[in-house]
């Protein structure tokens, strides 16, 4: 398999352009941060060391104001005050969940809106970031899919998502202490709005930065990227980013596939499983997580539990069984509790894990499958949603 041609979606980034006046540090690799700087008058030499102390202001310590890196000369911080800005997503709604779920409508350039959620669990607390606004998948059982595909997020506006729910959660240090305290925003999951391999490079760049030591300081294993299974392009994830990987499989025969999850038209499950087979590395750390949404009388059979053990065997994996999330006009329900307690006893008994997610935050539209900007939403009647889910009237 080939890594050589990126097949990322032919839909633009927007901005297309470097727009009139500052630009916005937040995104910038390293090497596009210290490119910008020189191009502004930093000289070479000087270049690389300033970089790393913009950077540490920006991403360790969550700083916004040039005037407060005081390890910068004065001219200096006014020169990049005329010349830059640290803008993250802007907050346009919140809410929270019954269970402490929260729930953030965030707006970005071209007045855009994508939605990010924090879910807290005891001693850990995972962010689920969107990467496109919409999504171009369609998958039958997604709400998110209803919304139909805008553009893909820039880097900076990824990366700003984790920036902006640990400006809510108050998380950031104060500059120069260290602290022992458990993080409340300890891993990252590409599950929101979106497909992530579809953007490859905006993600793999935001990524990044949330795993530079100088900064963020997130270990790769405690970032998740999902995909729906854009195969050429999980084996540049495994070599230029090197997360963990979970993939949405949903069913276990190619014909029920192709309607839940679309794109195994383009790729079907042999072929997938065949890029997922080269994915890990061997160790338990490196499992690939299968998600199995569970749809009554769709996919939740014994048979399709004995079905599934046979297909992902040879792979270092575990599956997440997934009670469908249902949304107004959803053309499924969710599998009964004691079936998808037998599934689950199936594959475990197989020797793999096989925990059921916890659906949270569901009082706020906020659980797997249910992101979808409140805007689009709102425009849209209950009609109108169950028309796009494939329902007759």
């Amino acid at each position: 398999m080939s890594a050589s041609a990126p097949i990322t979606q032919d839909v633009h980034t927007i901005p297309r352009k470097l727009p009139e006046g500052p630009q916005n540090l937040i995104g910038m690799t390293r090497e596009h941060m210290r490119n910008a700087l020189i191009e502004v008058g930093t000289p070479e030499k000087q270049a690389k060391m300033r970089v790393g102390q913009i950077w540490q202001w920006i991403y360790q310590w969550g700083v916004r104001d040039f005037d407060a890196m005081t390890n910068l000369s004065k001219a200096f911080r006014a020169d990049l005050g005329a010349r830059f800005v640290i803008e993250v997503p802007e907050v346009v709604s919140k809410q929270v969940s019954k269970d402490g779920t929260r729930k953030w409508l965030v707006r970005i350039a071209g007045g855009h809106e994508v939605e990010v959620v924090y879910i807290p669990e005891e001693g850990r607390g995972t962010l689920c970031v969107s990467s496109q606004v919409g999504c171009t998948l369609t998958c039958s059982f997604c709400h998110t899919g209803t919304q139909k595909l805008v553009r893909n997020l820039t880097a900076a506006e990824i990366i700003g998502q984790v920036m902006m729910a640990r400006d809510d959660l108050e998380e950031w240090p104060v500059p120069g202490a260290r602290t022992g305290q458990p993080r409340l925003l300890s891993n990252i999951v590409l599950m929101g709005m979106g497909e992530p391999l579809y953007n490859f490079e905006n993600v793999r760049d935001a990524m990044k930065i949330a795993m530079d030591e100088e900064g963020i300081q997130l270990s790769r294993r405690r970032i998740t990227l999902s995909t729906s299974g854009v195969v050429p392009e999980i084996e540049r994830t495994a070599n230029e980013i090197g997360c963990q990987l979970a993939v949405s499989f949903h069913a276990t025969t190619d014909e029920v596939r192709d309607t839940l999850v679309p794109i195994n038209k383009r790729w079907n499950i042999e072929t997938l499983l065949e890029a997922l087979k080269v994915y890990p590395r061997g160790r338990n750390s490196e499992r690939i997580t299968f998600e199995y949404v569970m749809l009554d009388g769709v996919n939740d059979s014994d048979e399709d539990a004995y079905r599934l053990v046979e297909l992902i065997k040879g792979i270092p994996a575990k599956i997440n069984l997934i009670p469908f999330n249902e949304w107004p006009g959803a053309p499924y329900k969710r599998s009964s509790n004691n079936r998808i307690r037998r599934f689950g006893d199936i594959v475990n008994n197989a020797g793999y894990s096989s925990p059921v997610r916890k659906p949270r935050g569901e009082d706020i539209m906020a659980a797997c499958g249910q992101l979808k900007s409140a805007t689009e939403r709102a425009r849209k009647s209950r009609k109108q949603i169950a028309a796009e889910a494939g329902l007759s009237g």
